[in-house]
């Protein structure tokens, strides 16, 4: 405050920055202010570059193993089977690690990369500055020193700044100062922080300190950016991943030691255990990197990437859908939800509003154009209109501004354009002076009041309130009623009841109302509290706020897949009725209640009502929040709330998915929000639940594929370990189906776009087990058919394919991992629908798929025939090639016959609203 008045105050300030209070800053000297006093702009962390990632999978410590292996493996085979012979083992496997970690390391860059581009577009916030002697919207990047900038409700404050006008700012410094509680902003107390928010009120601001110079900016040098949490998914599968890995090692560790005992047996009886050669060792480390292999294979490292994968997906397609996703696991979570509260204005409408109907002096009018207000002027006398166009310019808490092509623009909440829009058309027939009136004192709108207030001293002496908001709460204020003379008389009962019909038939039409009144005072009540009874009503107004076209589709979309629509509004019950059965929302046998009657119930109560609200009208936000903590506490509901004010952050909050809006959406409402809904429209939220149970039902998916490779690879080589003595499927044969099914498997298959029919089955429930019981006859059906055959080939497989020659032996072995190879690309193909038959619907929309299946098959080409040294593979004639593909693709058919196994569905007429017992929710074999 020294240094401030040092400076001559908040004037001496703006002269020596050179800075207009009307014009603001002129933007040719933008360039000039950031040089002298930086931008607006924090340092960032530098991004991870892609050797960074290399680096983090070379880390795998199975990986470390394998690597040592085949450097032993090296220098045992040179000096025992010579060059370049000696090499082909060991450099097969650091081949295959390259190549694992070279394509798990690109997966995570871009991931990185694209999770930026995300976090950019959370970081873009517009704010409105007067510049050039205009009021227009600029990026807070943009914001300079010297800046005039406009602060209401739910702002962040953009940066450093001084309090130059504004009515009852009150600001949450809590994320600056740690203090919970609101501190008022006045000409006494004129410092506003960056990072603090607007709780209450609006103002004006010079912009003094941006970027790193701020409070917040010099906090953020000592901190570092925490990463992203594990989602709840990510975790279940973590512990499914070790539970597996587990059971891998104990595999790995038996096939090592049977193949160890077998190998000593052999030698005792053979040549004796004394005399030992360069060979056994070869033979030992040999056994030793089949055992690490089995736990590599083992280890499904592919699971947790799924679901980032898949999450990472959903958030980009999502992005281009209109929905920002803030948090991963609202991705995951949302595909769960079984409610959805919804506000009204904006997200089930267009929050385009006009005025569609006037009641003024007893007499309703409809209004559409200037012959309405010529009308208008023909019986209601000029007293009258001045004291309306009065209310409507001086209690606003928006702005008419005029642009630079001359016309008029109006700045603030669709409510507030409809009446200012309607007042330009009259003021225009009618030339009435508002503008000498002086502003003594503003309450802003707020969801709780549900009204605004102003006080005024007029030209010709005297002061006036002005209020309007909610028709009730107005109507309740007034007991006088202006004449069509300007008079104004008393309000009689009979009176009040044509007012509150004309409000009713109004809200029936599904209009908003909203209710005008004033109260005239002498100058002794000048500075005191704006009165709250007394007012003489001037109006009633019906708004018009058609209903977005494809929401009605949308809800019916959510009913048929189990999710229950409220709407929870602050409107009038009857328009919020109206508007509900126009979106389907509410039905025959369901509830409308209003938000004071809804407080006042007991526990008791509340737990038979709940289950039929469908709509809640003039609410709170504590109201919300009540019904979100009863939805979630009492009935274990999987919840989604939609909120755009900062009333609604507590609602946000406590809800299972967050969504903010993001057009009429506050700052503070989109920071406690997991999704911010870009264009504020029911459909986009209905596309998030879409995409949700994607996610879910891929991640589902690709598990089913790992776990039947995992079954199939482990029986394989530990079976034939004990029986035969070796393992027919080598470390780098085992290196590339362990690629194929963990990280080009999780591209593949939690890739997946959602279909309809992902919209026709009910939410999963809480609790209910990842792995379901389909899954597991898929998985059990797939791994006796392949083991059977892989089988059949190890212990018959010469005499059944009337193989002879000097490399029988390895033509087998080629041909079983051939075989298994093509059994994993048929079954992966399969694995695109757990339930359905037809798997080939689609496919060739998912180009991912239809790229990683042909790649996969064009490598397994390379490998047997080019890269056979590498590989221990040899080339094989076209016959056993089709063999194996004939072999591969009956797994398919096997995968079909499984699927017509009687299933036992949940049928969603068997989802009682009314009972909400835990009921079986997934798929189940009879």
């Amino acid at each position: 405050m020294k240094g401030l008045k040092f400076h001559e105050g908040v004037d001496g300030i703006l002269r020596k920055i050179s800075v207009s209070l009307d014009d603001g800053i002129r933007s040719s000297d933008l360039e000039v202010r950031q040089k002298i006093f930086g931008i607006n702009r924090y340092v960032e962390k530098p991004s991870r570059s892609f050797w960074m990632f290399v680096w983090d999978a070379l880390q795998d410590l199975t990986l470390i193993i394998l690597m040592i292996c085949a450097v032993i493996s090296i220098v045992v085979g040179l000096p025992t089977e010579g060059w370049p012979k000696g090499m082909y083992d060991g450099l097969g496997i650091l081949l295959s690690i390259f190549l694992v970690v070279i394509v798990t390391a690109v997966s995570d860059y871009r991931q990185s990369l694209q999770f930026k581009a995300l976090d950019k577009e959370k970081k873009k916030i517009f704010i409105q500055v007067t510049r050039d002697g205009y009021r227009q919207k600029v990026s807070i990047y943009d914001l300079v020193v010297g800046d005039i900038v406009h602060l209401s409700i739910g702002d962040q404050v953009p940066a450093d700044g001084l309090f130059i006008s504004g009515y009852s700012l009150l600001i949450d410094e809590s994320s600056l100062s740690g203090e919970s509680e609101p501190v008022y902003i006045s000409h006494q107390k004129p410092f506003l922080m960056a990072g603090t928010k607007v709780q209450d009120g609006s103002a004006k601001m010079l912009v003094t300190s941006v970027g790193m110079r701020t409070e917040w900016g010099k906090l953020m040098e000592t901190l570092s950016q925490g990463g992203e949490d594990e989602t709840p998914l990510q975790v279940k599968l973590n512990g499914v991943a070790t539970i597996i890995g587990k059971i891998g090692l104990l595999f790995a560790i038996l096939t090592f030691l049977v193949l160890l005992v077998r190998f000593l047996v052999y030698k005792a009886n053979n040549v004796g255990l004394s005399k030992w050669y360069p060979n056994d060792a070869l033979s030992i480390l040999n056994y030793f990197a089949i055992s690490v292999t089995i736990i590599v294979v083992a280890v499904p490292e592919g699971l947790p990437l799924a679901v980032t994968l898949s999450l990472a997906f959903a958030m980009k397609k999502l992005m281009d859908d209109k929905a920002l996703v803030r948090h991963l696991s609202a991705c995951e979570t949302m595909g769960s939800a079984n409610c959805i509260c919804t506000d009204k204005t904006g997200t089930l409408t267009t929050n385009h509003m006009i005025v569609e109907k006037i009641w003024i002096c007893e007499e309703s009018k409809t209004y559409n154009d200037k012959e309405s207000s010529d009308q208008l002027l023909s019986f209601v006398s000029e007293k009258v209109i001045s004291i309306l166009l009065q209310c409507i310019f001086q209690n606003t808490g928006s702005e008419v501004v005029r642009g630079r092509d001359g016309k008029n623009t109006i700045l603030g909440s669709p409510t507030e354009t409809a009446l200012l829009e309607f007042g330009l058309h009259l003021e225009g027939a009618n030339n009435t002076q508002h503008q000498n009136c002086t502003k003594l004192k503003v309450e802003p709108f707020n969801s709780v009041k549900k009204m605004m207030s102003v006080l005024i001293s007029l030209p010709g002496g005297g002061t006036r309130a002005f209020c309007k908001g909610a028709s009730e709460i107005i109507v309740g204020m007034c007991d006088k009623i202006i004449g069509s003379d300007g008079n104004a008389v008393s309000l009689s009962d009979e009176q009040k009841r044509n007012v509150m019909d004309a409000i009713n038939n109004f809200a029936c039409e599904a209009l908003r109302t909203l209710c005008l009144a004033f109260k005239d005072m002498d100058e002794s009540h000048y500075g005191e509290d704006i009165p709250t009874v007394g007012y003489t009503l001037i109006a009633v107004f019906g708004i018009k706020d058609p209903v977005r076209p494809g929401v009605k589709e949308a809800v019916q979309s959510c009913l048929a897949a189990g999710i229950t629509v409220r709407m929870v509004t602050g409107d009038n019950i009857n328009t919020a009725k109206a508007i509900a059965k126009e979106c389907g929302i509410l039905t025959d046998d369901g509830l409308a209640i209003e938000g004071p009657d809804f407080r006042s119930k007991s526990p008791e109560e509340m737990k038979d009502l709940i289950p039929k609200i469908q709509v809640m009208a003039r609410s709170l936000p504590l109201d919300k929040h009540k019904l979100v903590t009863n939805l979630r506490g009492m009935f274990n509901e999987v919840v989604a709330v939609t909120g755009d004010g900062t009333n609604d952050a507590p609602a946000l909050h406590e809800s299972d998915i967050g969504l903010a809006m993001g057009i009429a959406g506050t700052e503070v409402a989109k920071e406690n929000a997991d999704v911010i809904v870009m264009d504020d429209n029911f459909t986009t939220i209905v596309r998030v639940a879409r995409w949700g149970r994607a996610v879910y039902i891929n991640i589902q998916k690709f598990v089913q594929f790992q776990l039947t490779v995992n079954v199939v690879a482990l029986m394989v080589n530990f079976v034939s370990a004990c029986i035969i003595g070796n393992a027919p499927l080598t470390a780098v044969q085992l290196l590339w189906v362990n690629m194929i099914m963990d990280t080009l498997g999780a591209l593949a298959l939690a890739t997946e776009p959602p279909n309809d029919e992902m919209m026709k089955r009910p939410p999963v429930r809480k609790g209910e087990n990842f792995i379901t019981r389909i899954m597991w006859r898929n998985i059990i059906g797939q791994s006796v058919y392949q083991l059977a055959v892989l089988g059949i080939l190890m212990f018959d497989g010469k005499r059944l394919l009337k193989l002879n020659g000097s490399n029988v032996d390895a033509v087998l072995n080629t041909f079983i991992f051939n075989t298994f190879v093509f059994c994993q690309v048929f079954n992966e193909i399969n694995s695109r629908d757990m339930e359905k038959i037809n798997v080939f619907r689609g496919i060739f929309r998912n180009w991912i798929f239809t790229a990683v299946l042909s790649s996969t098959v064009v490598f397994q080409i390379i490998i047997i025939e080019i890269l056979g040294t590498f590989a221990s593979t040899v080339p094989l004639n076209w016959q056993l090639w089709l063999l194996s593909i004939l072999i591969g693709s009956i797994s398919m058919v096997v995968g079909a016959i499984l699927k017509c196994i009687p299933v036992q569905k949940v049928n969603l007429s068997a989802y009682d609203q009314n009972d909400y017992e835990p009921l079986p929710s997934g798929p189940e074999v009879v």
